[in-house]
């Protein structure tokens, strides 16, 4: 439950320090005193996104803090989920600043908002008079539904295996385009791959074949150069090598009286060598290239087949070519094996829809057993709170498709009035009627999710008297098993409450703030007798506001 609010520089707030009792807390005030200023403070801590209007003072920046007492409701698994520190006292706090910035904690761990929701969702429930539209959605009505069959560990593995299914599904549609697409290429595919592996493809031998053509389109010219430098080297009359070696022999001569000249024959000996390898290599080349058109023939053709190959794929390589091949042999062995898949999805999407199937009859035979005592209930609580003809009639269709929620469609109808025809409840039921069946709504699945805490703000529109009275009692009946903070402008449920808070405004210097004063039953007297008869009450309103609190 909510033990303690801490508001400070928020709006029209200074500085709140509201210790809210464990069951019934009333919270009175005129229209603008700031009762929901507070519930704005409090939609923060559970996650709601702030806005820059939010301070008192700008220069200071905004907190509120809350202490929920959950020791109660298991929560541990929750925390653990969330990756929280659990506390018996858990303590949600959020700072907001004037530059637009703001930061959440649970227990001094930093959270994101997400995390605040989450665990929001399983501590308040709150209830505005704003929120009884929702009683007109389908989702509302089939969360209603499902809070009463309590079967959430069952709709969240429905859910998980519905988006399973989708996905098979999906993919099987893919599959099926894909195997369809595949058929029209397959042939060409398959034309093209046999045309390039007939090509034997080598990786490298373009550049091979080039530079053999080119040796051999100029084989002339080279055997020509060749033999000229075989001839300067060592076959003239007058040539490098026996002139190297009449030079050889004068240095050998001379180095008998110069010593220091024998390392200059040594080194022309070791030129000598290699001249004489190089001569002999020269001729080797020389001898070795010769004009071969049947050779040449041959590798024109190769080229022109790669050339030609590499133009009509648009690439511009050979190992472009082998990619391509090697790409076309996947597609085809992929399409050889696509069939293959294919019944194996469809054998896994039949398993998946028969799971599925059992979870959604599942589910609908727990809605059913819920619709029972829905109407039950609601019909029971609506004849305490003013309307004893009233009837809440659930109807509930099983459809051939499966819905992220389930195989049902669900619709409210309402009756108020006796011999009126049930029909959908936006049609029919007014904004005071409206109100009494979320409320009776409300207590239901109080009862059934086990909540800490359920306020209700405002939710007394369109009601008064006897019915007043009634719906103070069975808020007060909900109180003995969780915390429920009401706030109202009617005195015959504010009487009703264990703690009873008045909101108001007061002008200090410059500014207007919003304060909260826990009232003794002095105080609470006087509050309901001008809730009563206005601002100065008489002796039998505050007679009657006696009365009231007995």
């Amino acid at each position: 439950m909510l033990s303690k609010l801490l508001i400070k520089n928020y709006a029209l707030i200074d500085a709140l320090d509201i210790t809210f009792d464990k069951k019934l807390n009333i919270i009175t005030g005129e229209t603008g005193a700031g009762k929901s200023i507070i519930m704005g403070a409090l939609g923060l801590i559970l996650g709601n996104r702030a806005e820059s209007k939010h301070f008192f003072d700008e220069s200071n920046k905004c907190i509120i803090e809350g202490y929920f007492d959950i020791q109660a409701y298991e929560l541990q698994d929750l925390f653990q989920q969330l990756d929280l520190d659990y506390e018996n006292t858990s303590i949600i706090r959020r700072e907001l600043y004037a530059d637009g910035k703001s930061r959440a904690f649970v227990n001094d761990t930093p959270v994101t908002l997400q995390t605040l929701k989450l665990l929001g969702e399983k501590l308040i429930d709150i209830h505005s008079q704003h929120a009884t539209l929702q009683i007109n959605t389908e989702s509302f009505q089939l969360l209603v539904l499902d809070t009463v069959a309590q079967h959430q560990e069952l709709l969240f593995d429905y859910k998980k295996e519905y988006q399973n299914y989708k996905k098979a599904l999906t993919a099987l549609k893919n599959l099926e385009e894909d195997i369809a697409k595949s058929s029209a290429e397959f042939d060409y595919h398959q034309f093209v791959f046999n045309e390039l592996e007939q090509a034997n493809l080598q990786s490298g031998e373009q550049e091979q074949m080039e530079a053999e053509q080119t040796q051999l389109e100029n084989a002339e010219e080279i055997k020509r150069q060749f033999h000229t430098a075989s001839q300067v080297l060592g076959e003239e009359e007058v040539n490098i090598i026996d002139n190297l070696k009449t030079a050889a022999s004068a240095i050998q001569q001379g180095a008998k009286y110069l010593p220091a000249a024998e390392p200059l024959n040594d080194r022309i000996q070791s030129v000598l060598i290699e001249l004489k390898d190089i001569h002999a290599e020269v001729e080797q080349l020389a001898d070795s290239v010769s004009m071969d058109e049947e050779r040449l023939s041959i590798i024109q053709e190769r080229l022109s087949q790669l050339y030609d190959l590499q133009k009509k794929h648009r690439l511009d390589s050979v190992a472009s070519l082998i990619q391509l091949k090697d790409e076309l042999e996947a597609k085809l062995v992929d399409s050889s094996t696509q069939e293959e898949k294919l019944e194996e999805l469809k054998k896994n999407i039949a398993k998946l829809f028969d799971n599925l199937q059992a979870k959604a009859d599942k589910l609908s035979k727990n809605r059913a057993k819920a619709t029972q005592i829905l109407e039950k209930e609601v019909t029971a609580v609506l004849a305490r709170v003013g309307m004893p003809h009233a009837q809440l009639k659930v109807d509930l269709k099983k459809l051939a498709d499966f819905k992220s929620t389930g195989q049902d469609e669900v619709a409210f109808l309402f009756s108020a009035n006796k011999g009126q025809s049930l029909q959908p409840i936006h049609k029919v039921a007014s904004g005071g009627e409206l109100s009494r069946v979320m409320l009776a709504i409300k207590s239901l699945v109080a009862k059934t999710s086990a909540l800490p805490t359920i306020i209700f703000d405002e939710i007394d529109t369109g009601i008064s008297g006897e019915v007043a009275l009634r719906v103070g009692e069975l808020m007060e009946e909900l109180a003995e098993n969780m915390q429920v903070i009401s706030i109202t402008h009617l005195p015959q449920i504010a009487s009703h409450g264990n703690s009873h808070f008045k909101v108001y405004k007061e002008d200090k210097g410059a500014k207007t703030k919003s304060n909260i004063v826990l009232m003794d039953e002095q105080e609470r007297v006087l509050e309901i007798a001008q809730m009563l008869s206005g601002a100065k009450p008489e002796e039998t309103a505050i007679q009657h506001a006696k009365e009231m609190l007995k």
